[in-house]
């Protein structure tokens, strides 16, 4: 399903950067999607909430693509579809994401799966069902594959177990792809954002520590990290540096420190 395609343009015009943004309804995937449009880049929406993205196509223009990216079917069949209508696909932005607040104690295990299921496994079908148009895109120049995967990727948080593993998993696949695609013409690029303020994401609303709330940023922030990462040819990129990027480095060399902090920090009773 989709809205209106690309006009045509002037023979000599360069041909127009196709953006795939998953997760493009709220949060994020909208203010990466909206930043990329004043960018230039016509970008295909993708998400399961039509009424969302058909009112973000009116604004931004772009095409409506509804989609469960944890569903493999679902995603070849929205891939056939957007490389019918586009042979080359410059960049991807695996975005689509689900909280899964709660210690592996208490969890849900139905929301264990699904959210290893969006976060995790969502960006690995979105990637190799495009790939086709990602080489086609190299071929012609270059083409590139963001992935939000957020500090959590980093740093275990244990009042979120779940989705940190998730995080871990899609962090390792961005890792392990970028070093796959090397010479290919495809950068893959990681933006790891730390707490964010979404609508699936309230985190002043839900945190408990006052000290992790006054580092909370919004998604357009995020968003111009995505495209900075992508313009600049980052491979990684934490936002905001501090204090996000000193907690991924003592994770690595003292993970008791943060084992300690991450016990001491949870979310607000009721809200997980």
């Amino acid at each position: 399903m989709t809205a209106a395609g690309p006009a045509a343009q002037d023979d000599q015009e360069p041909p127009r950067r196709i953006a795939v943004v998953t997760g493009a309804s709220s949060g994020i995937g909208e203010a990466t999607a909206r930043l990329l449009a004043r960018r230039g880049w016509w970008c295909v929406l993708v998400a399961r909430r039509e009424d969302r993205l058909r009112s973000l196509a009116a604004e931004i223009g772009g095409e409506v693509e509804l989609c469960d990216v944890a569903d493999r079917d679902q995603v070849d069949a929205l891939a056939a579809r957007i490389l019918d209508r586009h042979p080359a696909v410059h960049l991807l932005v695996n975005n689509a994401g689900i909280p899964a607040r709660g210690t592996f104690l208490a969890v849900d295990l139905d929301l264990v799966r699904r959210v290893i299921e969006v976060n995790y496994l969502g960006g690995v079908w979105c990637t190799r069902a495009l790939m086709p148009g990602l080489r086609a895109a190299a071929e012609a120049g270059g083409a590139h594959v963001v992935n939000l995967v957020s500090v959590a990727g980093t740093a275990a948080f244990a009042p979120a177990g779940a989705y940190a593993a998730a995080k871990h998993a899609q962090l390792a696949f961005s890792r392990s792809l970028a070093a796959a695609l090397r010479g290919s013409g495809i950068s893959v690029h990681a933006v790891l954002p730390g707490f964010v303020e979404t609508e699936g994401f309230p985190q002043k609303g839900v945190l408990k520590s006052r000290l992790l709330g006054r580092f909370v940023i919004q998604p357009p922030r995020v968003a111009e990290a995505v495209l900075g990462a992508v313009e600049k040819g980052k491979a990684e990129v934490t936002v905001p540096w501090f204090p996000y990027r000193m907690i991924s480095v003592v994770q690595a060399v003292a993970p008791r420190v943060v084992g300690r902090f991450s016990g001491m920090s949870d979310y607000r009773p009721g809200s997980v």
